[in-house]
């Protein structure tokens, strides 16, 4: 089983975001299926957002995922891929920021990131 984790009664199973209407999960148990359903549905939806973007919209899925569209929506890397620029590795890796300082295990998860998604 996987406890469900809570950040200010926002998040649970693998950093799914409780959504207007959902009920709140503050103590319930989550298997790994459902943990990994949850995280599968919550990445289609990212995925579908970025669709105009082919073989990069996985990449920009996961980066919404950890960021937020919010936060992508702004990026450089989204601005140079509207330009068909693909040079993005700086401005990916660019983003490993924790309450405002430079994290090293963000750095390498970006890095994973662009070995596992980034399509040539």
């Amino acid at each position: 089983m996987i406890l469900s984790f809570f950040t200010g009664q926002q998040y649970f199973g693998y950093g799914h975001q409780v959504q207007p209407g959902e009920p709140s999960r503050r103590s319930c148990l989550l298997t790994e299926a459902q943990a990994d359903a949850l995280l599968r549905k919550d990445l289609a939806k990212l995925y579908a957002l970025y669709y105009q973007y082919g073989k990069d919209s996985v990449l920009l899925g996961a980066l919404a995922y950890d960021c937020g569209p919010g936060v992508v929506s702004k990026s450089t890397i989204l601005k140079k891929l509207k330009r068909g620029d693909r040079n993005i590795f700086k401005a990916y890796t660019s983003l490993c920021r924790y309450k405002g300082k430079w994290h090293k295990g963000l750095y390498n998860r970006r890095l994973t990131e662009l070995a596992a998604l980034y399509v040539s």
